[in-house]
């Protein structure tokens, strides 16, 4: 098959993305990386792994953004006693060497989230997916996911989508919901989760990545 392809996923809060990737990579018996990043980049760094955690929680305080590109390739600052250390920027660089590093080991994989689809950018054999779903679906899962109330459910998905869209934003230069950064799209309301798995792998045939 040639050089390992590796699968990145970004997703609406209560979308199903989550689910659809573990679900994936069970039925194709290969590697899920989502919260496992940032326990790698704690381990490589020695900075509390609740830091990296935070990274993303903190978009709303963003009102600008990069340039695109600008951290695709920069190695992070590993100098402890540095001022940078541990700011938001160098976080990321360290999530981006660990993404980089995964993507490069003789292993198909999925990674879920932390911009994944640009920080592998231009790489060969990489399928770049969005999951979203229709705001009541995306409530109606996350009610029961959770035992939330609706008004609870409501409010975390929208705070939670903001969220990604900012950090999205001002680390790519670009819009987190526009389909052009994907390969290809799926609105899990009309699909379901195990039809979505169907029309990914259906997908990966037809590039060639899986028989």
């Amino acid at each position: 098959m040639g050089k390992n392809y590796v699968i990145t996923i970004a997703r609406g809060f209560g979308s199903g993305g989550k689910t659809i990737g573990q679900m994936l990579a069970g039925e194709l018996g290969i590697e899920y990386y989502d919260r496992d990043i940032l326990r790698m980049a704690s381990e490589e760094s020695g900075i509390y792994e609740g830091l990296f955690g935070m990274l993303e929680e903190k978009g709303k305080r963003r009102r600008l953004f990069r340039k695109d590109g600008e951290y695709r390739h920069e190695k992070p600052n590993t100098r402890p006693e540095s001022s940078e250390f541990v700011s938001d920027d160098n976080l990321f660089k360290f999530q981006a060497q660990i993404i980089k590093g995964l993507a490069e080991r003789e292993e198909n994989c999925i990674m879920v989230g932390r911009c994944a689809d640009y920080v592998l950018e231009g790489r060969e054999n990489l399928v770049r997916l969005f999951i979203y779903a229709d705001r009541e679906t995306c409530i109606k899962n996350v009610m029961e996911m959770y035992a939330w109330s609706r008004k609870d459910a409501e409010r975390i998905i929208e705070k939670t989508d903001k969220n990604r869209k900012t950090y999205y934003r001002y680390y790519t230069g670009r819009d987190w919901e526009d389909a052009s950064n994907y390969d290809l799209c799926i609105n899990t309301s009309q699909l379901g989760y195990e039809r979505s798995v169907r029309v990914i792998r259906d997908y990966l045939r037809t590039l060639g990545l899986e028989k």
